[in-house]
């Protein structure tokens, strides 16, 4: 757990980011996590996963802009992205996600800002066949994306939110958003929450995941199961049955580079999974985030390190 604190406290360090993002063997091991830096590394990425079955979620990295510019800047980005991926035909199985931090919420009247700028792209979405989902990042964005999520859906029903279940308040949100066309992606979390708003013990988090996993199989909505734990995994099917679903009413979602073998035989057994693919120059905070979820990413990390010095 310290360690876990430590790396996701270095995922907002810039003087450790430039130590990391300017090491050469650093960029070796992103590889495994990151699908390259533009459209062009992405999208062979994109169609290789498509040929084995696997559906994506894209996601350009970026957060925490500074100004207006950059955040239009990640707007134009995520349009560039919908018309490389219109030519493919894949239809909703390449969607995109996106961090409205990216779109400037953090700014001054940054929820208003977040709001315009996103619109487009997940008008684009619908354009070609596609949708959104808002990533979730710290609590203090619940409100403001889930307010997002609810102007987008009025329009665009498809668009779908991530909830974390590590937030105390996410069982509530989970029952308000299981309705008929929700698309709901549950995840664990990977950011360093307080004790006053997030469950600190992992077995914890691990228990509220599975009562919001029930409350989303029983609900009207279209569950995405965001987890690469084999309990969770198991618990998914069985609570998919026990609800009645039909293959084609929940997914499983996985990070792309992160349990390959596990999609890929989830994929054979007939269940839609999902690749959530990330590309872009700005990876860093990802990253860290990655190495912070799973001893086995930092280990993998640290090994590959030593063997590439």
């Amino acid at each position: 757990m310290l360690t876990q604190k430590a790396l996701l406290a270095a995922s907002r360090t810039s003087r450790l980011r430039r130590v990391v993002t300017g090491t050469a063997v650093t960029r070796r091991v992103v590889d495994r996590f990151v699908a390259g830096e533009t459209l062009t590394d992405v999208l062979p990425v994109v169609s290789a996963l498509s040929g084995d079955g696997i559906a994506v979620t894209v996601d350009h990295l970026g957060e925490d802009v500074a100004d207006r510019a950059q955040a239009a800047r990640s707007r134009d980005a995520y349009l560039a992205l919908l018309e490389a991926l219109a030519p493919l035909r894949l239809g909703p199985a390449a969607e995109v996600s996106v961090k409205l931090s990216a779109f400037g919420q953090a700014l001054p009247g940054g929820h208003d800002v977040a709001a315009e700028l996103v619109r487009p792209v997940v008008e684009a979405a619908t354009a070609i066949g596609t949708t959104v989902t808002l990533d979730m990042e710290d609590h203090r964005t619940v409100d403001s994306t889930l307010a997002v999520l609810a102007g987008l859906r009025e329009q665009h029903p498809a668009t779908g939110a991530v909830v974390q279940a590590a937030l105390h308040r996410t069982e509530d949100d989970v029952r308000a958003l299981a309705v008929p066309g929700s698309r709901v992606r549950l995840v664990k979390g990977a950011y360093d929450e307080p004790a006053g708003v997030a469950h600190q013990d992992r077995a914890d988090v691990d228990a509220a995941y599975g009562r919001c996993l029930a409350t989303l199989m029983a609900g009207g909505g279209y569950p995405m199961v965001g987890t690469h734990d084999p309990a969770l995994i198991t618990l998914a099917g069985q609570l998919a049955e026990l609800a009645g679903r039909t293959g084609d009413s929940w997914e499983f979602q996985m990070l792309y580079g992160i349990r390959v073998q596990e999609q890929r035989r989830l994929a054979a057994a007939g269940y839609t999974v999902r690749s959530y693919v990330p590309y872009g120059a700005d990876w860093y905070g990802y990253f860290m985030r990655r190495l912070a979820e799973r001893p086995a990413n930092l280990q993998f990390f640290l090994r590959s390190l030593v063997t590439s010095t």
